[in-house]
């Protein structure tokens, strides 16, 4: 008897087990049910062109939504909308910059309720550790956040308050205490203070503000506190390359420390800002094209572990109405949509192949926050599909994002790589305005 499946994507190439083969796959209730060098039957065939390539979708853990209270930044539909746009099939949610931040079970039930009718692909959430609610952070993990956001350094918004040294230990001796994971944004306060200046339009200033120094001694500070807690943490946004030494020391020590770094760390540098372009501003900063060679030496090397966006948009009024003021405009870049493209062009550049890139974006983002069973073409797993041609060239422009407001550093680029469609569990996903609300709410519990 022939078995028919629910939907069979048949790709003449396709990334299963790091190699690139030509197969049928099969799925059934929104998983791989077979996968076969045979030809498979279903209810709904689709068969890739032959410039494309069949890969997992993309997990990106950090995400910023903003929704609710600041959805003129940015919302769960428009950026479902461009998660699926760019291959990003779930989606961890940051606990801020919405309001009420994601730091009470009530805050997270808040959140779930406006993601449930808007969101079109899987998302998560993050919880925060800011000092009010320390000795309360086992009730969000028992509520299924997929771990607790802690800045060092001031966030940015009122009330999201970051930790003292002595609130950072306290967390991570909370944290050890039921096996949970802070995530950590890691700039040194006393270091910036002691670089602040006049700000201004010149971006070379910008990044004299926010020095290496700031990022080291803050991962220093974390690494002490995993030695003496035995606490699992991870930096968020690593972005200078000048932490890599500290952080390889405390991995070859068996303490438990993960990394991530963007794309916008990975392909864009110093040298080529201009003054006055705040659509560059983000924190930490971007870098030299030095430092930039060292984070795709540490990838290379399995010193950074993932490659996530730091989606953080905001408005254009926040990012460009202050005159090119580098101190005064809002720090984010806008790349949910983008972050696959970006990279697989200067992987290209660089000869690393699409495995690695896939790796990088979405196997190992989803093993990060144990998501078994997403970030790979394998059976049983879900069937997050995505039909990428990776030669195809296009530039970016703005005005056709599918992020809420237009302003992104990547704006005028040419890119290789257009995800051409996409499906979470097995369901096509339309990235026009009202598509079809499918997404799946995650919980770390389940």
């Amino acid at each position: 008897m022939t078995t028919t499946f629910d939907l069979v994507v048949r790709a003449a190439s396709a990334l299963i087990d790091g190699d690139i083969v030509s197969v049928d796959i099969g799925v059934t209730d929104g998983k791989i049910a077979a996968i076969s060098n045979d030809r498979l039957h279903g209810a709904e065939v689709v068969t890739l062109a032959g410039d494309e390539i069949l890969i997992p979708g993309l997990v990106d853990t950090h995400v910023h939504i903003n929704d609710p209270g600041r959805t003129e930044w940015e919302g769960f539909a428009s950026a479902t909308r461009a998660a699926a746009a760019g291959g990003v099939t779930t989606v961890i949610d940051m606990p801020l910059n919405s309001i009420p931040a994601t730091t009470t079970v009530e805050a997270l039930e808040i959140k779930r309720a406006t993601a449930a009718s808007q969101t079109i692909v899987d998302v998560g959430f993050w919880g925060g550790a800011v000092p009010e609610n320390l000795g309360h952070l086992k009730e969000l993990a028992d509520a299924g956040v997929f771990g607790f956001k802690a800045f060092l350094a001031p966030s940015g918004v009122d009330e999201f308050g970051h930790l003292d040294a002595d609130q950072l230990e306290t967390a991570l001796e909370e944290i050890a205490s039921f096996g949970g994971l802070l995530i950590v944004h890691a700039e040194d306060p006393g270091v910036l203070d002691a670089h602040v200046n006049a700000g201004g339009v010149s971006y070379s200033d910008f990044v004299d503000s926010r020095p290496d120094e700031a990022e080291i001694t803050a991962i220093e500070r974390v690494i002490a506190g995993v030695r003496r807690t035995g606490a699992r943490a991870h930096i968020l946004h690593l972005s200078s390359a000048a932490a890599l030494p500290a952080l390889r020391a405390a991995r070859a020590e068996g303490l438990p420390i993960t990394v991530e770094t963007c794309p916008h760390y990975l392909t864009i540098s110093a040298e080529e800002i201009p003054d006055g372009a705040t659509q560059f501003k983000c924190c930490p900063p971007i870098r030299d094209e030095t430092n930039r060679d060292l984070l795709w030496q540490a990838l290379l090397d399995g010193d950074i572990d993932i490659i996530v966006t730091d989606h953080s948009p905001s408005t254009a009024e926040l990012k460009f109405s202050h005159g090119g003021d580098f101190g005064l405009a809002w720090g984010g870049i806008a790349g949910l949509q983008l972050g696959l493209a970006a990279i697989w062009t200067e992987a290209m550049r660089r000869d690393i192949p699409l495995a690695r890139v896939v790796d990088w974006m979405s196997t190992a983002p989803a093993r990060f926050v144990g998501l078994q069973q997403k970030g790979r073409l394998a059976v049983g797993a879900d069937a997050d599909l995505v039909a990428f041609a990776p030669a195809a060239l296009f530039t970016v422009d703005v005005s056709t994002l599918q992020h809420k407001n237009p302003v992104s550093a990547f704006d005028g680029r040419e890119l290789s790589g257009v995800v051409r469609r996409s499906w979470s569990r097995g369901v096509a996903l339309s990235t026009a305005a009202g598509a079809v609300v499918g997404g799946k709410l995650l919980s770390a519990n389940d």
